[in-house]
Protein backbone atom coordinates (compact mmCIF):
# COMPACT_ATOMS: atom_id res chain seq x y z
CA UNK A 1 0.00 0.00 0.00
CA UNK A 2 1.08 3.20 -0.62
CA UNK A 3 1.12 6.13 2.09
CA UNK A 4 1.62 9.42 1.22
CA UNK A 5 2.75 11.54 3.95
CA UNK A 6 2.74 14.87 2.83
CA UNK A 7 4.11 14.07 -0.26
CA UNK A 8 1.07 15.91 -1.83
CA UNK A 9 0.61 18.17 0.71
CA UNK A 10 3.91 19.84 -1.20
CA UNK A 11 3.26 18.07 -4.12
CA UNK A 12 1.52 21.87 -6.32
CA UNK A 13 3.83 23.77 -4.73
CA UNK A 14 2.28 26.78 -5.96
CA UNK A 15 -1.22 25.23 -4.36
CA UNK A 16 0.29 25.85 -1.21
CA UNK A 17 0.60 29.00 1.13
CA UNK A 18 4.28 28.30 0.74
CA UNK A 19 4.38 29.74 -2.50
CA UNK A 20 3.13 32.96 -2.02
CA UNK A 21 5.48 33.18 1.50
CA UNK A 22 8.21 32.91 -0.73
CA UNK A 23 6.78 35.21 -3.30
CA UNK A 24 6.22 38.26 -0.79
CA UNK A 25 9.42 37.13 1.53
CA UNK A 26 11.14 39.21 -1.11
CA UNK A 27 11.59 41.00 -4.30
CA UNK A 28 14.05 39.46 -5.92
CA UNK A 29 15.32 42.55 -8.58
CA UNK A 30 18.36 40.22 -8.67
CA UNK A 31 16.71 36.86 -10.10
CA UNK A 32 18.33 37.28 -13.47
CA UNK A 33 21.82 38.51 -12.04
CA UNK A 34 22.54 35.57 -9.65
CA UNK A 35 26.15 34.22 -9.47
CA UNK A 36 25.41 31.20 -10.75
CA UNK A 37 22.89 30.49 -13.56
CA UNK A 38 23.52 27.28 -14.57
CA UNK A 39 22.93 26.25 -10.87
CA UNK A 40 19.63 27.58 -10.78
CA UNK A 41 18.18 26.17 -14.06
CA UNK A 42 20.08 22.80 -13.14
CA UNK A 43 17.27 23.13 -9.68
CA UNK A 44 14.49 24.18 -12.03
CA UNK A 45 14.64 21.10 -13.79
CA UNK A 46 15.06 19.13 -11.09
CA UNK A 47 11.67 20.74 -9.59
CA UNK A 48 10.21 20.55 -12.97
CA UNK A 49 11.19 16.75 -12.97
CA UNK A 50 9.73 16.60 -9.32
CA UNK A 51 6.42 18.29 -10.14
CA UNK A 52 5.52 16.49 -13.09
CA UNK A 53 5.88 12.82 -11.27
CA UNK A 54 3.78 14.25 -8.61
CA UNK A 55 1.04 15.54 -10.92
CA UNK A 56 0.98 11.92 -12.69
CA UNK A 57 0.73 10.47 -9.12
CA UNK A 58 -2.18 12.56 -8.26
CA UNK A 59 -3.88 11.92 -11.75
CA UNK A 60 -3.46 8.34 -11.17
CA UNK A 61 -5.32 8.83 -7.52
CA UNK A 62 -8.20 10.40 -8.69
CA UNK A 63 -8.74 7.28 -11.05
CA UNK A 64 -7.07 4.37 -8.63
CA UNK A 65 -7.76 3.28 -5.79
CA UNK A 66 -4.49 4.02 -3.07
CA UNK A 67 -3.31 0.41 -3.41
CA UNK A 68 -3.37 -0.28 -7.23
CA UNK A 69 -0.62 -1.52 -9.12
CA UNK A 70 -0.66 1.73 -10.95
CA UNK A 71 -0.51 4.30 -7.89
CA UNK A 72 2.31 1.48 -6.95
CA UNK A 73 4.35 2.08 -10.05
CA UNK A 74 4.08 5.74 -10.40
CA UNK A 75 5.20 6.14 -6.56
CA UNK A 76 8.46 3.89 -7.71
CA UNK A 77 8.70 6.33 -10.07
CA UNK A 78 8.68 9.22 -8.03
CA UNK A 79 10.70 7.51 -5.46
CA UNK A 80 13.33 7.24 -8.40
CA UNK A 81 12.97 11.17 -9.01
CA UNK A 82 13.74 11.87 -5.33
CA UNK A 83 16.69 9.73 -5.21
CA UNK A 84 18.39 11.28 -8.14
CA UNK A 85 17.38 15.01 -7.18
CA UNK A 86 18.91 13.55 -3.80
CA UNK A 87 22.24 13.03 -5.29
CA UNK A 88 22.49 16.29 -6.79
CA UNK A 89 21.46 18.23 -4.21
CA UNK A 90 24.07 17.15 -2.02
CA UNK A 91 26.68 17.55 -4.12
CA UNK A 92 25.16 20.84 -4.40
CA UNK A 93 25.05 21.34 -0.48
CA UNK A 94 28.58 20.09 -0.08
CA UNK A 95 29.79 22.31 -2.06
CA UNK A 96 28.13 25.85 -1.63
CA UNK A 97 26.09 25.08 1.68
CA UNK A 98 22.26 26.20 1.45
CA UNK A 99 21.78 28.07 -1.71
CA UNK A 100 21.11 31.38 -1.53
CA UNK A 101 19.24 34.39 -3.43
CA UNK A 102 22.30 35.81 -4.35
CA UNK A 103 24.06 32.15 -5.78
CA UNK A 104 20.56 31.01 -7.51
CA UNK A 105 17.92 33.57 -6.97
CA UNK A 106 14.05 33.20 -4.94
CA UNK A 107 13.24 30.65 -7.37
CA UNK A 108 16.60 28.73 -7.18
CA UNK A 109 15.72 28.46 -3.40
CA UNK A 110 12.45 27.36 -3.86
CA UNK A 111 13.71 24.55 -6.03
CA UNK A 112 16.01 23.44 -3.76
CA UNK A 113 13.55 23.39 -0.51
CA UNK A 114 11.20 21.30 -2.68
CA UNK A 115 13.64 18.76 -3.40
CA UNK A 116 14.76 18.65 -0.04
CA UNK A 117 11.26 18.47 1.34
CA UNK A 118 10.87 15.43 -0.99
CA UNK A 119 14.36 13.62 -0.39
CA UNK A 120 13.95 9.93 0.40
CA UNK A 121 17.06 10.30 2.69
CA UNK A 122 15.86 11.50 6.37
CA UNK A 123 19.46 11.69 7.60
CA UNK A 124 20.46 14.49 5.04
CA UNK A 125 17.27 16.09 5.85
CA UNK A 126 17.80 16.35 9.24
CA UNK A 127 21.72 17.20 8.63
CA UNK A 128 20.10 20.07 6.50
CA UNK A 129 17.57 21.76 9.08
CA UNK A 130 20.49 23.70 10.84
CA UNK A 131 21.10 25.07 7.57
CA UNK A 132 17.80 25.95 6.57
CA UNK A 133 17.21 27.58 10.23
CA UNK A 134 19.81 29.63 9.47
CA UNK A 135 18.23 30.49 5.89
CA UNK A 136 15.28 31.60 7.60
CA UNK A 137 16.91 33.68 9.99
CA UNK A 138 18.76 35.33 7.44
CA UNK A 139 15.74 36.13 5.35
CA UNK A 140 16.34 33.52 2.83
CA UNK A 141 13.35 31.08 3.19
CA UNK A 142 9.99 31.57 5.13
CA UNK A 143 8.70 29.96 8.22
CA UNK A 144 7.30 27.61 6.51
CA UNK A 145 9.98 25.69 4.93
CA UNK A 146 11.34 25.47 8.65
CA UNK A 147 8.14 23.79 9.68
CA UNK A 148 7.44 21.86 7.22
CA UNK A 149 11.26 20.28 7.18
CA UNK A 150 10.95 19.54 11.20
CA UNK A 151 7.54 18.01 10.76
CA UNK A 152 8.46 15.78 7.98
CA UNK A 153 12.09 14.69 10.00
CA UNK A 154 9.63 14.05 13.07
CA UNK A 155 7.27 11.70 11.54
CA UNK A 156 9.65 9.81 9.53
CA UNK A 157 11.24 8.95 12.94
CA UNK A 158 8.22 8.30 14.31
CA UNK A 159 7.65 11.03 16.78
CA UNK A 160 4.77 14.01 17.38
CA UNK A 161 5.39 16.49 14.67
CA UNK A 162 5.20 19.92 16.10
CA UNK A 163 3.47 21.82 13.40
CA UNK A 164 0.81 19.98 12.15
CA UNK A 165 1.84 20.50 8.29
CA UNK A 166 1.97 16.47 7.58
CA UNK A 167 -0.92 14.09 6.93
CA UNK A 168 -1.55 10.46 5.77
CA UNK A 169 -4.42 10.00 3.12
CA UNK A 170 -6.23 7.02 3.88
CA UNK A 171 -9.53 6.05 2.38
CA UNK A 172 -10.27 9.06 0.67
CA UNK A 173 -9.97 11.04 3.85
CA UNK A 174 -7.33 13.20 5.39
CA UNK A 175 -6.07 12.27 9.31
CA UNK A 176 -3.68 14.61 10.88
CA UNK A 177 -0.28 12.51 11.89
CA UNK A 178 0.30 12.68 15.60
CA UNK A 179 1.34 16.72 17.35
CA UNK A 180 3.17 16.82 20.06
CA UNK A 181 1.33 19.35 22.58
CA UNK A 182 -1.47 19.99 20.23
CA UNK A 183 -2.95 22.68 22.35
CA UNK A 184 -0.07 24.85 21.63
CA UNK A 185 0.29 24.42 17.96
CA UNK A 186 -1.58 27.20 16.43
CA UNK A 187 1.09 29.62 18.51
CA UNK A 188 3.64 27.95 17.01
CA UNK A 189 2.90 27.87 13.35
CA UNK A 190 1.92 32.12 14.03
CA UNK A 191 5.66 32.13 15.21
CA UNK A 192 6.61 30.93 11.50
CA UNK A 193 4.33 32.70 9.89
CA UNK A 194 2.04 29.81 9.36
CA UNK A 195 -2.26 29.95 9.39
CA UNK A 196 -4.38 28.26 12.05
CA UNK A 197 -4.18 24.47 11.05
CA UNK A 198 -7.81 24.59 11.21
CA UNK A 199 -7.38 27.03 8.13
CA UNK A 200 -4.76 24.60 6.66
CA UNK A 201 -6.69 21.41 7.11
CA UNK A 202 -9.45 23.22 5.31
CA UNK A 203 -7.09 24.43 2.63
CA UNK A 204 -5.75 20.37 2.09
CA UNK A 205 -9.41 19.62 1.67
CA UNK A 206 -10.16 21.65 -0.85
CA UNK A 207 -6.57 21.28 -3.15
CA UNK A 208 -7.26 17.89 -2.93
CA UNK A 209 -11.19 17.11 -2.43
CA UNK A 210 -10.88 15.39 -0.03
CA UNK A 211 -12.47 14.79 3.82
CA UNK A 212 -11.35 14.99 7.15
CA UNK A 213 -10.91 11.81 9.43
Amino acid sequence: MVRIICTLIVILFAATPMASAFAQQTHDTLETKVSDPKLREDLLAMEVADQDVRQEFIKALSVHPIDSLSLVNVDRKMYSVDTANTATLKRIINRYGWPGRKLVGRKGIEAAFLILQHSPDTLFQRACLPLLQNAYEHDQVPGEAVALLTDRVLVREGKPQLYGTQATFADGKLAMDPIADSAGVDARRAKLGLPSLAEYIKLLQQVYHLKSK
